[in-house]
């Protein structure tokens, strides 16, 4: 009798577990489902001239970007700064990097369980779309695909030609989070005079 109601007991305490887990797997997900939507918002606010416009009242972070990948049904805002606080509600634009947009090497980060996923899927050639306030939207194009070692890797930078980088953590499936391997995903914006220079560049 003893043994039976240590196995029950045993029994409940790993559902109660396994819900928890569920539940809390789910609601990182939801979390960021939901976030997207108050940062569609945000954006458009951001579009219409208002500036660092939080998608809620206490947010330490505002829209700087919209990052879409058509070939992938991807269409995300990217967030000022790469805080944990941040990449919970989506990808973040590390502010030393260049200005979404603008001539050097931009750097985006995301979470590769919920925002970033999609960059497993990523081929070369792939188009990715930037839309950044107050300026042209620039089309980049995949070029290089790797996993470094965060320790000592060093990301090239472009000074030149608008450059963006993606980069998550690696690999996607790993079930302890962290760890020091990146997935670097490096792209150079496609323009009419400066396609072939900005490839030579990239190569240099």
């Amino acid at each position: 009798m003893k043994h039976s109601k240590l196995l029950v007991a045993a029994v409940a305490l790993l559902a109660v577990v396994g819900l928890w887990e569920l539940g809390h797997g789910a609601w990182i997900h939801a979390k960021a489902w939901l976030a997207q939507l108050l940062l569609q918002r945000a954006w458009e606010r951001t579009l219409r001239g208002e500036a660092d416009a939080k998608p809620w009242p206490w947010a330490d972070t505002w829209p700087v970007a919209r990052l879409r990948v058509p070939a992938h049904g991807v269409d995300l805002i990217v967030l000022s700064g790469v805080s944990g606080r941040t990449l919970a509600f989506g990808p973040g634009h590390a502010p030393d990097s260049a200005l979404p947009g603008m001539p050097g090497t931009e750097i985006v980060t995301g979470h590769r369980d919920t925002h970033f996923r999609f960059l497993e899927r990523v081929r070369r050639g792939d188009e990715i779309v930037v839309e950044a306030p107050g300026r042209p939207i620039v089309r980049f194009r995949v070029q290089e695909l790797k996993v470094v070692d965060s320790r000592y890797a060093v990301i090239r930078t472009e000074r030149r030609v608008a450059a963006l980088v993606l980069m998550t953590c690696y690999p996607f499936d790993a079930i302890v989070p962290g760890g020091p391997l990146r997935y670097v995903v490096t792209t150079l914006a496609v323009t009419d005079g400066s396609t072939d220079e900005a490839r030579a560049s990239a190569r240099r």
